[in-house]
């Protein structure tokens, strides 16, 4: 029996609010965590909360507050959006937690003990906003420092070090023999590039004279963790008493690819004796109208206010439709309410009340069994077949935009199909032919959209749970055996209506999911 399946999104920063990016990560990696359950795999889903740091320490101080009580209250709020998203984590890690203190220290204490941890006076550049100590390689050609470390000063300090030097040419050679550990491709060559300069010891303390929010260093009780060394070590202490190690994918943005992801975390394991994770997820960025989205604008926080006035499924849907994974996106209202109206409003939502009107009208409510089998009926069972294999294929990469544009076009198909069969005329006729195209047209729609309500299921769950129940049918456990075309609704009764997608502002009318 296959072990879990272990995949995790990067923990959230508690110093802030949940926003689009934030979104974006959890609903990406719940689309492929319940497409493989599905698919007949045990799933371990891992998500949570990097509580520690100067940032929250800061935060906390502004707010009177005790840390712990900001981080709690933070915790609450980022727990909430993966209830809002219909999100279905196995567990929720947060690195305040005993479980994940008790392993960071066994980690700090053996790589101590193994001579891997020294002591050092070192005068380096400081970013505050990313909590991290900087070299001349992180400046802008021109000499400056990027926007994105905010204030950066030089200061001379006393602390402990990992000797992460010493574990490059493995890593070069780690990502040479495993060419698909970074996917997209293209981001593991940037790594490649990345270590071609040779690496910098990793500072992996904080004397408490300017940083006690931390976990302490069990070998020097004056200083506390790194908040990378720290974060970093939660996809293993999550699993620590499981088993689960190693993660099968970690699925995190670009902008912590390199050095956090790519290069500190598997040198930290390799130091211990762990096997690295097997693979790494990179997404890319989303902007809002065309400009970048961050917590100071607040663009990308009101992009959230979709999932209550549109749904979270819809919501969810385009998500997964407008990036392609590792590429940027935009995020806009104009491109998302296209999306709702014509995708999912007037294709499929129009498709499925199509289906629900001809079979109550003519049908008493029963599915009709196909009764003829002419050059449309088969051309529309071929295609089905095509879309689950690209649908598959583009899956099993992770490039959710590519399957959902291919399931798309055989949606559109099954429209084109209705307006060429023209059921509406069909059921007027009293020649015998002309019914049994119209037992067919309706038989095959509605096999049609059974296929389309169960392959969608992991990213419209609610939605694809309405639109199955409607037609008749259970909603399944699992792929197999339900996405071959058969006869499986001839017979079912179907609902009288089924508004999946209704016009927002429309009194009376609540969007599904």
């Amino acid at each position: 029996m296959l072990r879990p399946f272990y995949i995790t999104t990067a923990i959230d920063y508690a110093n802030g609010s949940p926003h689009l990016g934030h979104a974006y990560e959890k609903v990406l990696t719940d689309v492929i965590s319940r497409h493989l359950r599905m698919s007949g795999r045990q799933v371990h889903f891992l998500t949570g909360l990097d509580e520690h740091g100067q940032k929250v320490q800061q935060t906390a101080l502004k707010r009177d507050l005790e840390p712990q009580v900001l981080v709690d209250e933070v915790a609450a709020v980022f727990q909430r959006m993966l209830v809002d998203l219909d999100i279905s984590h196995d567990d929720y890690i947060r690195t305040t937690e005993p479980r994940h203190q008790k392993v960071v220290q066994q980690f700090l204490q053996k790589l101590f003990d193994q001579g891997l941890i020294y002591k050092g006076q070192k005068t380096d550049w400081y970013s505050t906003r990313q909590e991290q100590f900087l070299t001349e390689r992180d400046r802008s050609p021109d000499g400056s420092w990027p926007e994105i470390y905010g204030e950066v000063t030089q200061t001379t300090e006393e602390n402990y070090y990992f000797k992460l030097s010493q574990f490059q040419p493995w890593l070069i050679e780690h990502l040479r023999a495993h060419p698909d550990f970074i996917t997209p491709r293209f981001r593991q060559n940037q790594v490649l590039e990345f270590l071609k300069d040779p690496l910098n010891d990793l500072c992996i303390s904080r004397p408490k004279t300017r940083l006690t929010w931390g976990i302490a260093l069990p070998f020097d009780d004056a200083y506390v963790t790194y908040v990378w060394f720290d974060a970093l070590t939660n996809y293993y202490s999550a699993v620590a008493a499981k088993g689960l190690w190693p993660a099968d994918v970690h699925v995190i943005g670009k902008d912590i690819l390199s050095p956090p992801h790519a290069v500190y975390w598997p040198c930290m394991l390799k130091a211990l004796g762990l096997e690295p994770p097997r693979q790494l997820l990179v997404h890319g960025w989303w902007t809002v109208n065309n400009q970048k989205a961050s917590k100071s604008a607040g663009n990308a926080a009101d992009t959230l206010g979709f999932v209550a006035s549109h749904g979270a499924d819809a919501f969810r849907y385009y998500l997964c439709r407008e990036m392609v994974v590792g590429q940027d996106a935009d995020f806009s209202k104009t491109t998302f309410e296209n999306r709702y109206k014509a995708d999912l409003g007037n294709n499929l939502g129009n498709l499925v009340n199509r289906l629900l009107n001809m079979v109550g009208r003519n049908y008493a409510g029963a599915i009709p069994a196909a009764a003829a089998d002419e050059e449309l009926e088969r051309n529309l069972r071929q295609l089905w077949q095509d879309t689950v294999r690209k649908y598959d294929a583009a899956f099993a990469e992770y490039q959710l935009s590519h399957a959902l544009e291919s399931l798309w076009v055989f949606i559109s198909a099954m429209n084109a199909y209705i307006e060429a069969r023209a059921p509406w005329k069909l059921a007027k006729s009293t020649d015998l032919a002309d019914r049994a195209r119209l037992d067919s047209c309706l038989a095959h729609v509605a096999e049609g959209l059974r296929l389309v309500g169960t392959i969608l299921t992991p990213v419209m769950p609610a939605t694809c749970g309405r639109l199955l129940t409607h037609i008749g049918r259970p909603v399944p456990a699992g792929f197999e055996g339900q996405l071959v075309w058969s006869a499986a609704c001839t017979g079912s009764k179907v609902a009288e209506n089924c508004i999946l997608f209704p016009q927002i502002g429309v009194p009376g009318e609540t969007p599904a999911g």
